[in-house]
Protein backbone atom coordinates (compact mmCIF):
# COMPACT_ATOMS: atom_id res chain seq x y z
CA UNK A 1 0.00 0.00 0.00
CA UNK A 2 2.83 2.38 0.92
CA UNK A 3 4.55 1.54 -2.35
CA UNK A 4 1.35 2.30 -4.28
CA UNK A 5 0.87 5.66 -2.50
CA UNK A 6 4.47 6.59 -3.15
CA UNK A 7 4.13 5.70 -6.83
CA UNK A 8 0.86 7.60 -7.05
CA UNK A 9 2.42 10.69 -5.42
CA UNK A 10 5.36 10.67 -7.82
CA UNK A 11 3.03 10.20 -10.80
CA UNK A 12 0.82 13.07 -9.67
CA UNK A 13 3.85 15.29 -9.16
CA UNK A 14 5.14 14.40 -12.62
CA UNK A 15 1.77 15.30 -14.17
CA UNK A 16 1.68 18.63 -12.33
CA UNK A 17 5.25 19.47 -13.37
CA UNK A 18 4.51 18.51 -16.98
CA UNK A 19 1.40 20.68 -17.00
CA UNK A 20 3.26 23.57 -15.40
CA UNK A 21 6.11 23.24 -17.90
CA UNK A 22 3.68 23.07 -20.82
CA UNK A 23 1.86 26.16 -19.61
CA UNK A 24 5.15 28.03 -19.21
CA UNK A 25 6.30 27.13 -22.72
CA UNK A 26 2.93 27.96 -24.26
CA UNK A 27 2.80 31.40 -22.61
CA UNK A 28 6.34 32.40 -23.60
CA UNK A 29 5.95 31.15 -27.17
CA UNK A 30 2.39 32.39 -27.65
CA UNK A 31 1.44 33.41 -31.17
CA UNK A 32 -1.96 33.94 -32.76
CA UNK A 33 -0.71 34.09 -36.35
CA UNK A 34 -2.23 32.03 -39.15
CA UNK A 35 -0.60 31.02 -42.42
CA UNK A 36 -3.53 29.71 -44.43
CA UNK A 37 -4.78 33.04 -45.78
CA UNK A 38 -3.94 34.30 -49.25
CA UNK A 39 -1.99 37.58 -49.49
CA UNK A 40 -2.99 40.32 -51.90
CA UNK A 41 0.35 42.04 -52.43
CA UNK A 42 -1.36 45.15 -53.82
CA UNK A 43 -2.82 45.77 -50.36
CA UNK A 44 0.64 46.04 -48.82
CA UNK A 45 1.61 49.25 -50.63
CA UNK A 46 -0.28 51.37 -48.12
CA UNK A 47 1.85 50.33 -45.13
CA UNK A 48 5.02 52.17 -44.17
CA UNK A 49 7.57 51.73 -41.40
CA UNK A 50 7.91 55.30 -40.17
CA UNK A 51 5.61 58.15 -39.22
CA UNK A 52 7.28 60.46 -41.75
CA UNK A 53 6.75 58.05 -44.65
CA UNK A 54 3.17 57.36 -43.60
CA UNK A 55 2.42 61.06 -43.37
CA UNK A 56 4.01 61.77 -46.75
CA UNK A 57 2.01 58.96 -48.35
CA UNK A 58 -1.18 60.35 -46.80
CA UNK A 59 -0.43 63.87 -48.05
CA UNK A 60 0.33 62.50 -51.53
CA UNK A 61 -3.04 60.72 -51.55
CA UNK A 62 -4.73 63.97 -50.48
CA UNK A 63 -2.94 65.85 -53.26
CA UNK A 64 -4.16 63.31 -55.81
CA UNK A 65 -7.71 63.64 -54.48
CA UNK A 66 -7.36 67.39 -54.95
CA UNK A 67 -7.03 66.80 -58.68
CA UNK A 68 -10.50 65.22 -58.74
CA UNK A 69 -12.47 67.17 -56.16
CA UNK A 70 -12.93 70.87 -55.56
CA UNK A 71 -12.02 73.02 -52.56
CA UNK A 72 -10.13 70.46 -50.49
CA UNK A 73 -8.88 72.05 -47.27
CA UNK A 74 -5.70 70.71 -45.67
CA UNK A 75 -4.67 72.00 -42.25
CA UNK A 76 -2.09 70.89 -39.72
CA UNK A 77 -1.66 71.15 -36.00
CA UNK A 78 1.89 70.97 -34.67
CA UNK A 79 1.90 69.18 -31.30
CA UNK A 80 4.25 70.68 -28.73
CA UNK A 81 7.00 68.36 -27.51
CA UNK A 82 10.15 68.36 -25.41
CA UNK A 83 11.96 66.07 -27.82
CA UNK A 84 10.61 66.64 -31.35
CA UNK A 85 9.58 69.78 -33.24
CA UNK A 86 8.01 67.91 -36.16
CA UNK A 87 4.98 66.15 -34.69
CA UNK A 88 1.94 67.03 -36.81
CA UNK A 89 -1.72 66.07 -36.81
CA UNK A 90 -3.22 66.66 -40.28
CA UNK A 91 -6.85 67.36 -41.10
CA UNK A 92 -8.14 66.94 -44.63
CA UNK A 93 -11.63 68.30 -45.24
CA UNK A 94 -13.33 67.63 -48.56
CA UNK A 95 -16.51 69.72 -48.75
CA UNK A 96 -19.46 68.05 -50.48
CA UNK A 97 -19.33 68.51 -54.22
CA UNK A 98 -23.12 68.91 -54.19
CA UNK A 99 -25.63 69.92 -51.51
CA UNK A 100 -25.83 67.29 -48.77
CA UNK A 101 -26.46 66.99 -45.05
CA UNK A 102 -24.02 64.10 -44.55
CA UNK A 103 -20.45 64.00 -43.20
CA UNK A 104 -18.09 61.02 -43.12
CA UNK A 105 -15.15 61.10 -40.65
CA UNK A 106 -12.14 58.73 -40.64
CA UNK A 107 -9.62 59.02 -37.79
CA UNK A 108 -6.17 57.45 -37.45
CA UNK A 109 -3.58 57.42 -34.69
CA UNK A 110 -5.79 58.02 -31.67
CA UNK A 111 -3.50 55.42 -30.15
CA UNK A 112 -0.25 56.53 -31.78
CA UNK A 113 1.34 53.22 -32.83
CA UNK A 114 -2.00 52.12 -34.28
CA UNK A 115 -1.71 55.03 -36.70
CA UNK A 116 0.41 52.96 -39.11
CA UNK A 117 -2.61 50.82 -39.85
CA UNK A 118 -5.08 53.70 -39.65
CA UNK A 119 -3.02 55.74 -42.09
CA UNK A 120 -2.87 52.80 -44.49
CA UNK A 121 -6.66 52.53 -44.40
CA UNK A 122 -7.08 56.28 -44.98
CA UNK A 123 -4.75 56.08 -47.97
CA UNK A 124 -6.68 53.11 -49.33
CA UNK A 125 -9.94 55.03 -48.89
CA UNK A 126 -8.63 58.03 -50.82
CA UNK A 127 -7.19 55.89 -53.62
CA UNK A 128 -9.65 53.03 -53.96
CA UNK A 129 -13.03 54.00 -52.48
CA UNK A 130 -13.58 57.74 -52.73
CA UNK A 131 -15.32 58.52 -56.01
CA UNK A 132 -17.55 61.20 -57.50
CA UNK A 133 -20.74 59.58 -56.23
CA UNK A 134 -19.53 59.50 -52.63
CA UNK A 135 -18.09 63.01 -52.84
CA UNK A 136 -21.44 64.29 -54.08
CA UNK A 137 -23.39 62.51 -51.35
CA UNK A 138 -21.29 63.49 -48.35
CA UNK A 139 -18.50 65.67 -47.04
CA UNK A 140 -15.31 63.90 -45.95
CA UNK A 141 -13.10 64.67 -42.95
CA UNK A 142 -9.87 62.73 -42.46
CA UNK A 143 -7.98 63.21 -39.18
CA UNK A 144 -4.48 61.80 -39.62
CA UNK A 145 -2.19 61.05 -36.65
CA UNK A 146 -4.24 62.36 -33.74
CA UNK A 147 -1.28 61.28 -31.58
CA UNK A 148 1.78 61.90 -33.76
CA UNK A 149 4.26 61.31 -30.92
CA UNK A 150 2.99 57.80 -30.24
CA UNK A 151 2.80 57.22 -33.99
CA UNK A 152 6.40 58.26 -34.54
CA UNK A 153 7.90 56.60 -31.47
CA UNK A 154 5.78 53.42 -31.43
CA UNK A 155 3.78 54.16 -28.28
CA UNK A 156 0.04 54.08 -27.67
CA UNK A 157 0.17 57.09 -25.37
CA UNK A 158 1.49 60.60 -25.89
CA UNK A 159 4.89 61.86 -24.83
CA UNK A 160 3.32 62.63 -21.44
CA UNK A 161 1.79 59.16 -21.14
CA UNK A 162 -1.77 60.29 -21.91
CA UNK A 163 -4.10 57.88 -23.67
CA UNK A 164 -6.07 60.11 -26.04
CA UNK A 165 -8.98 57.67 -26.11
CA UNK A 166 -9.42 58.42 -22.39
CA UNK A 167 -8.87 62.18 -22.83
CA UNK A 168 -12.04 63.30 -24.64
CA UNK A 169 -15.12 65.02 -23.28
CA UNK A 170 -17.20 68.17 -23.42
CA UNK A 171 -15.93 69.39 -20.03
CA UNK A 172 -13.32 68.63 -17.38
CA UNK A 173 -15.61 66.41 -15.34
CA UNK A 174 -14.12 63.32 -17.00
CA UNK A 175 -10.91 63.86 -15.05
CA UNK A 176 -12.83 63.34 -11.81
CA UNK A 177 -13.77 59.77 -12.75
CA UNK A 178 -12.49 57.04 -10.47
CA UNK A 179 -11.40 53.51 -11.30
CA UNK A 180 -11.07 51.76 -7.91
CA UNK A 181 -10.26 48.43 -9.56
CA UNK A 182 -7.10 49.94 -11.03
CA UNK A 183 -5.85 51.02 -7.64
CA UNK A 184 -6.48 47.55 -6.26
CA UNK A 185 -4.26 46.10 -9.01
CA UNK A 186 -1.64 48.87 -8.99
CA UNK A 187 1.31 46.66 -8.04
CA UNK A 188 0.48 44.29 -10.90
CA UNK A 189 -0.18 47.01 -13.49
CA UNK A 190 2.60 49.44 -12.50
CA UNK A 191 5.64 47.45 -11.29
CA UNK A 192 8.53 49.46 -9.88
CA UNK A 193 12.10 49.48 -11.14
CA UNK A 194 13.69 48.87 -14.50
CA UNK A 195 12.28 46.19 -16.78
CA UNK A 196 13.89 42.81 -16.35
CA UNK A 197 12.03 40.26 -18.46
CA UNK A 198 13.96 37.42 -16.85
CA UNK A 199 12.90 38.02 -13.26
CA UNK A 200 10.36 35.59 -11.69
CA UNK A 201 7.53 38.16 -11.65
CA UNK A 202 7.71 38.48 -15.42
CA UNK A 203 8.53 34.86 -16.17
CA UNK A 204 5.46 33.78 -14.18
CA UNK A 205 3.26 36.82 -14.74
CA UNK A 206 0.46 34.58 -15.99
CA UNK A 207 0.30 32.75 -12.64
CA UNK A 208 -0.14 36.02 -10.74
CA UNK A 209 -2.75 37.16 -13.25
CA UNK A 210 -4.57 33.83 -13.13
CA UNK A 211 -4.63 34.07 -9.34
CA UNK A 212 -6.30 37.49 -9.65
CA UNK A 213 -8.75 36.04 -12.17
CA UNK A 214 -9.64 33.22 -9.77
CA UNK A 215 -10.25 35.76 -7.00
CA UNK A 216 -12.29 38.03 -9.25
CA UNK A 217 -12.81 37.21 -12.96
CA UNK A 218 -11.19 37.84 -16.33
CA UNK A 219 -13.82 40.50 -17.01
CA UNK A 220 -12.98 42.27 -13.73
CA UNK A 221 -9.25 42.27 -14.46
CA UNK A 222 -9.81 43.46 -18.03
CA UNK A 223 -12.20 46.21 -16.94
CA UNK A 224 -9.88 47.49 -14.20
CA UNK A 225 -6.88 47.59 -16.53
CA UNK A 226 -8.49 48.95 -19.70
CA UNK A 227 -11.30 51.22 -18.53
CA UNK A 228 -8.97 54.16 -18.09
CA UNK A 229 -7.81 56.04 -15.00
CA UNK A 230 -6.96 59.60 -13.98
CA UNK A 231 -5.01 59.12 -10.74
CA UNK A 232 -1.69 57.56 -11.78
CA UNK A 233 0.22 59.53 -14.47
CA UNK A 234 2.80 56.74 -14.69
CA UNK A 235 0.14 54.09 -15.25
CA UNK A 236 -1.29 52.47 -18.36
CA UNK A 237 -4.44 53.95 -19.90
CA UNK A 238 -3.91 57.26 -18.09
CA UNK A 239 -6.42 59.85 -19.31
CA UNK A 240 -4.53 62.91 -18.10
CA UNK A 241 -5.54 65.72 -15.74
CA UNK A 242 -6.54 68.10 -18.52
CA UNK A 243 -7.22 68.01 -22.24
CA UNK A 244 -4.12 67.66 -24.41
CA UNK A 245 -3.29 70.37 -26.99
CA UNK A 246 -4.48 68.23 -29.90
CA UNK A 247 -7.71 67.38 -28.10
CA UNK A 248 -8.30 71.09 -27.48
CA UNK A 249 -7.59 71.76 -31.16
CA UNK A 250 -10.25 69.25 -32.20
CA UNK A 251 -12.68 70.68 -29.63
CA UNK A 252 -12.20 74.07 -31.30
CA UNK A 253 -12.19 72.85 -34.93
CA UNK A 254 -14.78 70.08 -35.13
CA UNK A 255 -17.87 72.09 -34.10
CA UNK A 256 -17.35 74.45 -37.05
CA UNK A 257 -17.46 71.48 -39.42
CA UNK A 258 -20.03 69.30 -37.67
CA UNK A 259 -22.59 72.11 -37.31
CA UNK A 260 -23.11 72.08 -41.09
CA UNK A 261 -24.46 68.51 -41.12
CA UNK A 262 -27.46 66.61 -39.79
CA UNK A 263 -26.06 63.11 -40.37
CA UNK A 264 -22.53 62.21 -39.30
CA UNK A 265 -20.76 58.85 -39.53
CA UNK A 266 -17.39 58.62 -37.76
CA UNK A 267 -14.94 55.69 -37.86
CA UNK A 268 -12.02 55.58 -35.40
CA UNK A 269 -9.36 53.12 -36.57
CA UNK A 270 -7.70 50.86 -33.98
CA UNK A 271 -5.65 47.69 -33.66
CA UNK A 272 -4.91 45.26 -30.84
CA UNK A 273 -8.04 43.83 -29.29
CA UNK A 274 -9.70 40.72 -30.64
CA UNK A 275 -9.13 37.78 -32.94
CA UNK A 276 -5.99 37.89 -35.08
CA UNK A 277 -6.48 39.52 -38.51
CA UNK A 278 -10.18 40.07 -37.95
CA UNK A 279 -12.07 43.36 -38.03
CA UNK A 280 -14.21 43.80 -34.91
CA UNK A 281 -16.90 46.41 -34.39
CA UNK A 282 -16.47 47.49 -30.76
CA UNK A 283 -18.48 50.59 -29.75
CA UNK A 284 -19.26 51.51 -26.16
CA UNK A 285 -22.77 50.61 -24.95
CA UNK A 286 -25.51 52.71 -26.57
CA UNK A 287 -28.64 53.50 -24.56
CA UNK A 288 -30.48 55.33 -27.33
CA UNK A 289 -32.43 52.71 -29.27
CA UNK A 290 -32.73 54.92 -32.34
CA UNK A 291 -28.97 55.54 -32.52
CA UNK A 292 -28.29 51.85 -31.92
CA UNK A 293 -30.71 50.73 -34.63
CA UNK A 294 -29.37 53.30 -37.11
CA UNK A 295 -25.80 52.20 -36.40
CA UNK A 296 -26.70 48.54 -36.89
CA UNK A 297 -28.27 49.42 -40.23
CA UNK A 298 -24.87 50.63 -41.47
CA UNK A 299 -23.31 47.22 -40.81
CA UNK A 300 -26.14 44.96 -41.84
CA UNK A 301 -25.08 41.32 -41.72
CA UNK A 302 -22.15 41.91 -39.33
CA UNK A 303 -21.99 41.44 -35.58
CA UNK A 304 -21.57 44.52 -33.39
CA UNK A 305 -20.32 43.96 -29.85
CA UNK A 306 -21.92 46.81 -27.95
CA UNK A 307 -19.72 46.32 -24.92
CA UNK A 308 -22.65 45.39 -22.70
CA UNK A 309 -21.87 41.68 -22.39
CA UNK A 310 -20.51 40.31 -19.13
CA UNK A 311 -17.02 39.60 -20.46
CA UNK A 312 -16.38 42.88 -22.30
CA UNK A 313 -15.04 46.19 -21.02
CA UNK A 314 -16.16 49.80 -21.34
CA UNK A 315 -13.99 52.91 -21.30
CA UNK A 316 -14.14 56.50 -20.02
CA UNK A 317 -13.28 59.65 -21.95
CA UNK A 318 -13.37 57.96 -25.36
CA UNK A 319 -13.30 59.87 -28.63
CA UNK A 320 -16.44 58.27 -30.08
CA UNK A 321 -18.69 59.38 -27.23
CA UNK A 322 -17.29 62.89 -27.48
CA UNK A 323 -17.95 63.05 -31.23
CA UNK A 324 -21.60 62.22 -30.61
CA UNK A 325 -21.88 65.38 -28.49
CA UNK A 326 -20.12 67.85 -30.81
CA UNK A 327 -23.36 68.66 -32.67
CA UNK A 328 -26.28 67.67 -30.42
CA UNK A 329 -28.75 68.46 -33.21
CA UNK A 330 -27.22 65.89 -35.56
CA UNK A 331 -27.55 62.13 -35.67
CA UNK A 332 -23.94 61.07 -35.11
CA UNK A 333 -23.12 57.40 -35.57
CA UNK A 334 -19.68 56.33 -34.35
CA UNK A 335 -17.91 53.03 -34.83
CA UNK A 336 -14.40 52.04 -33.72
CA UNK A 337 -12.87 49.56 -36.17
CA UNK A 338 -10.62 47.23 -34.18
CA UNK A 339 -8.26 44.81 -35.92
CA UNK A 340 -7.27 41.96 -33.60
CA UNK A 341 -3.67 40.81 -33.23
CA UNK A 342 -3.25 38.43 -30.27
CA UNK A 343 -6.63 36.77 -29.82
CA UNK A 344 -7.07 38.96 -26.77
CA UNK A 345 -10.77 38.14 -26.62
CA UNK A 346 -9.56 34.87 -25.07
CA UNK A 347 -7.96 34.52 -21.63
CA UNK A 348 -4.41 33.67 -22.64
CA UNK A 349 -4.24 36.23 -25.42
CA UNK A 350 -5.61 38.83 -23.03
CA UNK A 351 -2.92 38.02 -20.44
CA UNK A 352 -0.15 38.28 -23.04
CA UNK A 353 -1.58 41.61 -24.26
CA UNK A 354 -1.84 43.16 -20.79
CA UNK A 355 1.65 41.94 -19.89
CA UNK A 356 3.18 43.50 -23.01
CA UNK A 357 1.39 46.77 -22.26
CA UNK A 358 2.65 46.78 -18.67
CA UNK A 359 6.27 46.08 -19.68
CA UNK A 360 6.34 48.77 -22.38
CA UNK A 361 4.91 51.34 -19.98
CA UNK A 362 7.32 50.31 -17.21
CA UNK A 363 10.24 50.65 -19.62
CA UNK A 364 9.10 54.08 -20.80
CA UNK A 365 8.83 55.36 -17.24
CA UNK A 366 11.63 53.48 -15.48
CA UNK A 367 14.00 52.24 -18.18
CA UNK A 368 15.37 48.77 -18.87
CA UNK A 369 17.90 46.53 -17.14
CA UNK A 370 19.79 46.13 -20.42
CA UNK A 371 19.51 46.67 -24.16
CA UNK A 372 18.36 43.11 -24.78
CA UNK A 373 15.34 43.66 -22.54
CA UNK A 374 14.52 46.92 -24.31
CA UNK A 375 14.64 45.35 -27.78
CA UNK A 376 12.44 42.42 -26.77
CA UNK A 377 9.79 44.54 -25.03
CA UNK A 378 9.60 47.09 -27.85
CA UNK A 379 9.47 44.42 -30.57
CA UNK A 380 6.73 42.52 -28.74
CA UNK A 381 4.79 45.75 -28.27
CA UNK A 382 5.11 46.70 -31.92
CA UNK A 383 3.92 43.26 -33.04
CA UNK A 384 0.88 43.63 -30.79
CA UNK A 385 -0.24 46.86 -32.44
CA UNK A 386 1.46 46.87 -35.84
CA UNK A 387 2.14 43.26 -36.86
CA UNK A 388 4.80 42.70 -39.50
CA UNK A 389 2.81 39.78 -40.96
CA UNK A 390 1.94 40.42 -44.61
CA UNK A 391 -1.11 38.20 -44.19
CA UNK A 392 -2.38 40.41 -41.36
CA UNK A 393 -1.76 43.61 -43.30
CA UNK A 394 -3.35 42.28 -46.46
CA UNK A 395 -6.43 41.18 -44.51
CA UNK A 396 -6.72 44.57 -42.79
CA UNK A 397 -6.98 46.37 -46.12
CA UNK A 398 -9.29 43.75 -47.63
CA UNK A 399 -11.70 43.82 -44.71
CA UNK A 400 -11.51 47.62 -44.33
CA UNK A 401 -12.35 48.09 -47.99
CA UNK A 402 -15.28 45.70 -47.70
CA UNK A 403 -16.64 47.23 -44.48
CA UNK A 404 -16.22 50.85 -45.57
CA UNK A 405 -17.91 50.24 -48.92
CA UNK A 406 -20.80 48.50 -47.15
CA UNK A 407 -21.29 51.06 -44.39
CA UNK A 408 -20.84 54.12 -46.63
CA UNK A 409 -23.37 52.64 -49.03
CA UNK A 410 -25.89 52.29 -46.20
CA UNK A 411 -25.00 55.72 -44.82
CA UNK A 412 -26.12 57.29 -48.09
CA UNK A 413 -29.56 55.77 -47.55
CA UNK A 414 -30.14 56.83 -43.94
CA UNK A 415 -32.78 59.45 -43.38
CA UNK A 416 -33.54 61.37 -40.20
CA UNK A 417 -36.76 60.41 -38.44
CA UNK A 418 -39.47 63.04 -38.37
Amino acid sequence: MKKFLKLFSYSLLAIILAGFTGLYIYYHSFSAEQDNIEINSDNLKYFHESYNKSRQAFLTAVHEAGRKFNNIELSEFRVSSNVDTNLIMDLCYIPPQQDTNRLLVLISGTHGIEGYTGSAIQQMFLNDILNEEIANDMAILLIHAYNPYGFKYYRKATEFNVDLNRNCGTDNSIFENKNPGYGDLYDLLCPAGKVNTGNPKNQFFYLVAIWNILKESMATLRQAALQGQYEFPEGIYYGGNDFTPQTNYLKKTLPKIFEQYDLIFAVDLHTGYGEWAKLHLFPNPEKDDYVRTATESLFEGYHIDWGDSDDFYTIMGDLSKYLQKVNPQALTLCMPFEFGTLNSQETFGSLVSIHRMILENQGYNNGYKNHRNEIKVKNDFKEMYYPSSEIWRSEVIRQSREMLELSIGHFKDIELED
